[in-house]
């Protein structure tokens, strides 16, 4: 058996460079993000009429529209140009686009933020397929799925990080928002020093000629991806698994106030919690594939996403009528740690569900379309995002509440398993060649 540790790759310039500029990019993305909501709440900003959380939604939407719109053009880029040059641009990008938030910021012209969100929506979705065409490129199929874990657990740290200093950022001063501006400014200068670093990377495709109708390319490239059968399934797959983890964590804050009666605090406690499992179980994911892309680990993931989905059902008080205001107060309630395990498990299955769908993409796919197929999965992620929500709305407006709307997603978690069973018997196979060691 190889030798090979996943966190042997944070030491070298092949990986290190680039996994400290997309974490920074990530962190920056959510300080941005949650900064501006929180910032909007607490100062009870209005705009074009829309209240605080009529912003929130709007907020969450105008970030991933470009994933839809921009994604097929980022992916012909990628494939067109060299990596590291188009990575530094980008950063560059971000630069700018932090620096007019940052003025934006002090003057207090708060309608502006909106179109600067967007911007950064944009930004990173010229990102998102060079960030995931650039792993093959520079490690080997061994390493597929160490390198693509710790690209997930570092996303999700980000996030978490993003969340909590976004938040202590905005808090920090009432009467000014230089905190938040600082921030932002400076991590996105970090993070492009540090894209200087990331080694030089050959295009795939230079001789493409780039398609600028943003629809004909988009339906074009999701026709590419749908001939290779196990590629789109691994799509689906990971579009699933951003529909099933939207859908979750957009019922965190309303599962907090309406089930738990806990508050902000509590509501952060629980998505970190979420974050941290999925960073976990995605570092399992090496041990579990024996350092192999392994596509026979991922019904582990979703047979643990079933599980522990209805177990939050399960455990959850229909009402807690004792306020919970602190997280002292949350953890010393026996019952809630379940919750915590529940919560934990939920993003440890997502990692080991979705960790191989990314490394089976990498190493099967045309590495001369390789972004353009990353470019198709972003795209069908962010139909599949909107979807959690209006599905969300429209079952929790049709009478369930949110413990039978979990128990609702556990059961549709089943049929997508059924669903990718009549597909390819290979995962399954895969899977009880991997528990009867004959692997």
């Amino acid at each position: 058996m190889s030798k090979f540790n996943q966190f042997t790759l944070l030491r070298q310039n092949r990986f290190a460079p680039f996994f400290v500029t997309q974490f920074l990019g990530a962190f920056n993305d959510n300080i941005f993000r949650n900064g501006l909501i929180i910032l909007f709440t607490f100062k009870g900003i209005e705009i074009f009429g829309l209240n605080a959380s009529q912003l929130a939604n709007v907020a969450g939407a105008l970030f991933i529209l470009p994933y839809f719109l921009f994604s097929a053009i980022a992916g012909q880029l990628a494939d067109k140009l060299e990596k590291s040059i188009l990575i530094r641009s980008i950063k560059l990008l971000e630069v700018g686009l932090m620096l007019l938030a940052a003025i934006t910021i002090i003057t207090r012209n708060y309608s502006s933020l909106l179109l600067i969100l967007f911007l950064m929506g944009f930004q990173s979705s010229l990102f998102g397929p060079v960030k995931y065409a650039y792993i093959p490129q520079k490690l080997k199929t061994s390493e597929l799925i160490g390198g693509n874990a710790l690209v997930e657990s570092g996303t999700y740290i980000a996030i978490i990080l993003g969340l909590v200093i976004g938040g202590l950022a905005v808090s920090s001063d009432q009467y000014n928002d230089y905190p938040l501006a600082i921030c932002l400014v400076s991590i996105s200068v970090i993070g492009y020093f540090s894209s200087k670093q990331i080694p030089t990377t050959k295009a795939t495709d230079p001789s493409l000629k780039i398609n600028w109708n943003i629809f004909s390319e988009m339906i074009r490239i999701i026709k590419y991806s749908r001939e290779d059968k196990k590629i789109f399934l691994c799509i689906i797959g990971i579009s699933w698994f951003w529909f099933y983890a939207s859908a979750i964590t957009l019922q965190i804050p309303a599962f907090t106030l309406n089930i738990i009666n806990g508050n902000e605090t509590i509501t952060t406690l629980l998505l970190a919690t979420f974050a941290i499992g999925i960073g976990m179980g995605s570092l399992a994911c090496e041990k579990l594939s024996k350092n192999r892309v392994e596509i026979g680990i991922i019904p582990i993931g979703s047979i643990g996403l079933t599980i522990f989905v209805f177990d939050l059902y399960l455990s959850s008080p229909v009402n807690n009528t004792t306020q919970i205001n602190t997280i002292m107060e949350f953890i010393n309630q026996p019952q809630n740690w379940r919750i915590i395990f529940d919560l934990i498990m939920i993003g440890a299955c997502g990692g080991i569900f979705s960790v191989p769908f990314y490394a089976t993409i990498q190493k099967d796919a045309n590495s001369q379309y390789l972004s353009r197929i990353i470019a198709a999965n972003n795209i069908l992620n962010a139909i599949f995002m909107v979807s959690a929500s209006l599905t969300a709305i429209i079952t929790l407006s049709s009478g369930l509440n949110i413990l039978e709307f979990f128990a609702l997603l556990s059961i549709l978690n089943v049929l997508l398993m059924i669903y990718m069973h009549t597909q390819s018997k290979d995962f399954i196979r895969r899977f009880l060649m991997l528990i009867t060691n004959k692997l």
